[in-house]
């Protein structure tokens, strides 16, 4: 088994898998390390992971998350939920006073279920087997919650594909750690500094879409000439499409119970 070092130096997002199965033992062993080994908010592990390995369920979240076809080759589909249902059922149970089911709770446990998704994820890694995160969780956050039949409070976050790697992709690039990493007090950059971080990554990424005949012609339709304008064309992260994702999330926070459902952020009852 590698090491923690050595499974992040050998990150990759793996998109093709073998038809390899998972022990039930191996998957028991890397949930069990996970959880125990992951840190909480008082101990309160606000999380629940949901596996689907059923074809025809799979098959479902195939549909939910965009048909990526990669989700119908791994064996493995992990669904990891913001939850704090079990917590607020054993509160009631004990006639304690009732709590979590507001934006303060949602954000405590939305951390918690990304906090146990890496250790999973790195748990798989270093046994040897690939993942790759769906950010189409939030996308269909809703749509997600009613097929897994997620209770009140209790929503899904992020979900990962694992199974036997069937391709080695290149280690994708980071800007440098500077522009990451602040000593004492935020540093705003400036031009000249966003020139020089951004510099090798504009190349390789630009060259990267380039060298793809589908993406290519898509930024020649689009007329779209650099990578900055990729990531906000309609082809990637669409700001109007953002837009109308961030209301489908805060709907779906009113209806899991996380937000009041008849007022905006912001307002009070005064």
């Amino acid at each position: 088994m590698q090491t923690v070092a050595e499974t992040l130096r050998s990150h990759r997002s793996i998109r093709q898998f073998k038809p390899d199965e998972i022990s039930q033992a191996t998957l028991d062993e890397v949930l069990h390390d996970a959880i125990m080994g992951t840190s909480s908010s008082g101990n309160l592990n606000s999380y629940s992971l949901i596996v689907t390995r059923d074809p025809a369920r799979k098959r479902r979240l195939y549909g939910l998350h965009g048909e990526q076809d990669f989700i119908l080759q791994a064996p493995l589909v992990i669904t990891f939920c913001a939850d704090w249902y079990r917590t607020r059922q054993w509160l009631e149970l004990r006639g304690a006073r009732d709590n979590f089911n507001n934006f303060l709770g949602y954000q405590v446990a939305a951390n918690e279920a990304m906090l146990i998704s890496q250790s999973v994820t790195l748990g798989f890694e270093a046994r040897g087997y690939g993942i790759c995160y769906m950010g189409t969780t939030l996308q269909a956050m809703q749509e997600i919650a009613d097929y897994l039949e997620l209770p009140e409070t209790c929503l899904p976050i992020t979900t990962i594909v694992v199974g036997v790697p069937d391709e080695r992709p290149d280690r994708r690039e980071r800007l440098p750690m500077r522009a990451y990493v602040h000593d004492e007090a935020y540093r705003k950059p400036g031009p000249s500094d966003l020139e020089e971080l951004y510099r090798a990554r504009e190349e390789s990424g630009w060259q990267r879409y380039m060298s793809m005949p589908h993406l290519r012609a898509m930024c020649e339709e689009g007329g779209i000439t650099s990578l900055a304008q990729m990531y906000t064309s309609p082809y990637k992260y669409d700001p109007d499409a953002y837009a109308a994702t961030s209301r489908q999330l805060l709907e779906a926070l009113r209806g899991r119970g996380f937000l009041p459902s008849t007022l905006e952020l912001g307002q009070t009852d005064g």
